[in-house]
């Protein structure tokens, strides 16, 4: 999306990209924070809790939600290692 007339930081879309955010959620936070500001965004942001206070059945389907594949025999651990690595 480079060039593009409606990002708003292109800059920060970028470097969102290279961190592995989708395009729409890239677009979002820099238009986002274009708008408010960078630090009132980053203020903003939630917090998900560590993946070893997660159920294995929510790393299940977070992985799902990723789009990983083999995670259905996986243990605890494993989940977590698929997930931090994605």
């Amino acid at each position: 999306m480079p060039g593009n007339p409606r990002l708003k930081d292109p800059e920060l879309y970028e470097e969102l990209r290279r961190d592995g955010a989708s395009k729409e959620k890239a677009a979002r936070i820099s238009n986002a924070a274009a708008a408010e500001g960078r630090a009132t965004i980053g203020r903003r942001g939630g917090q998900s809790g560590d993946y070893e206070d997660w159920t294995v059945s929510a790393l299940r389907k977070r992985a799902k939600e990723l789009g990983l594949h083999h995670y259905s025999g996986r243990r605890k651990s494993e989940l977590i290692s698929m997930l931090r690595s994605h």
